[in-house]
This record gives C-alpha cells, sequence and structure tokens, in this order.
C-alpha cells in the first residue's frame, strides 16, 4: 500500500458491484449519487452484468476502455436518453471482475462498505454460501468478515424459497437486503423518480447522504427533499 504524503488524505471508497440481473439504471444511479456525495468509489462489474448492460443500454462494457465507457452509461437517463447526466469520474477506481488479486479482496484493503445493485439471485446465493467465484463476490465477503456495511438490491420476482432462504443468511451475517421495489408516495412521476427512489433507498442503508426522492414528513403530499 503506499504511503499516504503530505497534505493528501486516505482514500477510502464504497466498493459498487454490479451483478447480472436487470436494473442497470439503479446501478447508474446508485453511482452518481455517491460521486455526487464526494465519496469515491471502487467498481467491480460481473461479467453476466456486461450482457445486461449491452441488452438494457447498447453499451458494451470494456475492461481496457472502461471510463469512457462509463461515462457513456452514467449519461444515460432511465429512459435511456443518452446525455442527460454529467459526472466527472476522477474518483473512480475500476477492477477487473476476474482480477482475484485486486485490493477489494483483502480486508487490509481500506473501505466504506459495499453496495450490490442490481443484486441478481445467483450472486445472493454466492455471497451467502461464501463462494468467492469473482471479485464481486470476494470482495462482499471480505466486507462481511470484517464488518463492514454491505447493501445488498436484490432484483427478482417471484422470490424462491431457496432465495428467500440466502437471504435470511446474508440478514443474519449483518447485510441490509434491499429490494429493488419502487414506491410512489414520493411523488414519482417519470421512470427516473422510480428508479432514484429505489437508490436512494440503497444510499440510506448505507448512510449515505443524498437527495434522490422526497422523504415521508406524516403529511399526505407533504414529502420534502432530502438534504
Amino acid at each position: 500500500m503506499n504511503p499516504v504524503k503530505p497534505g493528501e488524505t486516505l482514500r477510502t471508497p464504497w466498493i459498487v458491484g454490479v451483478s447480472g440481473a436487470s436494473g442497470t439504471p439503479y446501478a447508474a444511479s446508485v453511482l452518481r449519487a455517491l460521486l455526487d456525495a464526494g465519496e469515491s468509489v471502487d467498481l467491480v462489474v460481473s461479467r453476466a452484468s456486461r450482457l445486461t448492460l449491452l441488452d438494457e443500454t447498447g453499451i458494451s462494457f470494456r475492461d481496457a476502455h472502461w471510463q469512457d465507457d462509463l461515462r457513456e452509461w452514467l449519461s444515460l437517463g432511465a429512459d435511456g436518453k443518452p446525455g442527460v447526466f454529467d459526472t466527472a469520474l476522477d474518483r473512480v477506481r475500476y477492477w477487473a471482475a476476474g482480477d482475484l488479486a485486486a485490493g477489494p479482496s483483502s480486508g487490509s484493503y481500506r473501505t466504506k462498505g459495499m453496495l450490490i445493485v442490481p443484486a441478481s439471485t445467483a450472486c445472493v446465493a454466492g455471497v451467502a454460501l461464501g463462494l468467492s467465484k469473482d471479485l464481486l463476490q470476494r470482495a462482499a465477503s471480505v466486507t462481511l468478515k470484517e464488518r463492514r456495511p454491505l447493501v445488498v438490491a436484490v432484483r427478482e420476482t417471484p422470490l424462491s424459497g431457496q432465495t428467500l432462504r440466502h437471504l435470511v443468511t446474508l440478514d443474519d451475517l449483518g447485510a441490509a437486503v434491499v429490494p429493488a421495489s419502487p414506491a410512489f408516495y414520493a411523488g414519482a412521476t417519470h421512470i427516473q423518480d422510480l428508479v432514484d427512489f429505489v437508490a436512494g433507498r440503497v444510499l440510506d442503508a448505507a448512510g449515505v447522504g443524498h437527495r434522490l426522492y422526497r422523504r415521508w414528513e406524516g403529511e399526505l403530499g407533504g414529502g420534502t427533499r432530502t438534504d
């Protein structure tokens, strides 16, 4: 590990893992909000998620060109319209999913925790069973063993009994299970609002501030945007 130079601060990122479940707009919203909040991000994109990303956005995510591909991905609105968002990537570090020697594979690598969004049922099973078949699952296992926050945004319906048991295991291990279930009380008028609600609940579970949706204040129609 490189020593911290005078005047520098130790970089302590959130790991964001993107699995192969449908819901790449959820991941994009979480990534934008983390960066908007001034957080550093370590990104792991699974091999399966690249197929989903290509299907949902038309973007081919490539290791050698990850910055260009990520910039294009994060610029998209939830409806697929390009150029909606402009996000700086200077606080993002990318790790290939097959790199099991990457920083997040070790508990000595400092992180604030990990968000898996969206989380497929295969990813949920792998993490619950401790399989560590790729960097995403290994980083999640490390997060759990180091007692750091792990948020799992599962995206599947209906849920089988087997998956439900895996989710209970993750809950028992200390992870926060956040189903990707949009709500409507926040006054959603666009698909982006529904996506941002789920992303906001993921960030709530991690304790990261954001302004993605209007919070319930106990009055009908009286929700206010978060600070």
